[in-house]
């Protein structure tokens, strides 16, 4: 692990003991905690998409706000579901957004995850003839127009009164480098290999859909093992980058204690179904500093993977969350390998 960065999923609701009561209360206090954590040194700032529910929903708006308002934080996604998405207007918001960040991004982008929304994507005017249940056909084509997009190929007719006769146009703008700067969100093996062979980067969640009777963190450095392996296996040379999402928090104050210490006694792996396929979902890490270390050095995945992102209770406010991210990058973090932001965009893994 050599850096770290916060995941929102930007939940709001008119409830008891929220801070985040409205969209927009859960919009601007994203912003705030992207500008503080970028002062911490912290690595990265993610948003979940989910749509149909009171969470963050359309991510651009929130990141490009992000990207403008610091300075070295890197901003993403953690994903954004591709049934929803015109591949085009996405290739040009992605290219805008890579501009304003200054290269500073990761578009973490997959089929999606269960919804509200019986089929919401339909709704959205988006069908997938092959695979009316779960839409991942349409997930995929979109995503691979979406990567021919963004790598320039010229798709729409050109008026000849306007550019001359038989000439094809890009979605504009075009930024140079942007796929090296996509990842995708991957729970199976299979999917695993997939993301190798296509030369992307590796995103997994804090659950897996295969369930063999491991350890939840075992199965999913098997997996990076896979991606790593079929990366090289492709040709591809660049280092690619891989994440993995945990809910860690550092019991420093009383106030720690009183949120999270019960979930020390309650750690432990699930095993459950998801999308009708049997997962295995992974623990919550909540202890003392010394004992976090070494529980997280006992992560497989955790230490394969050079970003660790740490999902954040975001209707706990600002103050709450940044204290959060403080407490990791000052009593954990440095133990485990990681490099704060001031010392420059991180890197990933050679493959071996």
């Amino acid at each position: 692990m050599k850096a770290f960065g916060f995941l929102s999923f930007g939940h709001y609701g008119n409830v008891q003991g929220s801070l985040t009561r409205t969209a927009g209360d859960m919009l601007k206090q994203t912003i705030e905690i992207a500008e503080g954590a970028d002062e911490i040194g912290v690595n990265g700032a993610y948003v979940r998409v989910h749509h149909w529910a009171k969470q963050a929903a359309s991510p651009m708006p929130l990141l490009s706000a992000m990207a403008a308002r610091t300075k070295r934080i890197e901003v993403g996604t953690g994903v954004i579901d591709m049934r929803y998405e015109n591949p085009f207007q996405f290739a040009e918001e992605a290219a805008a957004l890579d501009y304003i960040a200054d290269g500073r991004i990761a578009l973490g982008v997959s089929r999606g995850s269960p919804e509200t929304a019986l089929r919401g994507y339909e709704t959205f005017g988006f069908e997938d003839a092959e695979d009316t249940e779960r839409g991942s056909v349409l997930a995929r084509e979109k995503f691979d127009l979406f990567l021919r997009a963004i790598e320039g190929e010229r798709f729409a007719p050109g008026d000849p009164r306007m550019v001359g006769a038989g000439q094809y146009l890009p979605v504009e703008p075009h930024s140079p480098g942007l796929r090296e700067r996509i990842w995708w969100g991957s729970g199976s093996s299979a999917t695993a290999g997939e993301t190798g062979r296509q030369g992307l980067n590796m995103m997994s969640s804090t659950l897996v859909t295969e369930a063999t009777g491991e350890p939840f963190h075992v199965l999913q450095r098997k997996q990076i093992d896979i991606f790593r392996a079929a990366f090289k296996e492709a040709g591809h040379t660049r280092h690619p980058r891989v994440s993995v999402s945990r809910s860690v928090f550092p019991l420093i104050s009383d106030k720690d204690r009183a949120y999270f210490g019960l979930r020390n006694a309650e750690n432990g792996d699930q095993i459950g179904v998801i999308d009708g396929l049997r997962s295995t979902f992974g623990k919550t890490y909540a202890a003392e500093p010394d004992e976090l270390i070494r529980q997280l050095r006992e992560d497989e995945a955790v230490m394969a993977a050079d970003t660790l992102m740490l999902t954040i209770p975001n209707q706990l406010g600002p103050e709450y969350n940044l204290h959060v991210l403080e407490s990791f990058a000052k009593y954990v973090a440095p133990e485990l390998g990681w490099k704060p932001n001031t010392e420059g965009p991180v890197q990933g893994d050679a493959v071996p």
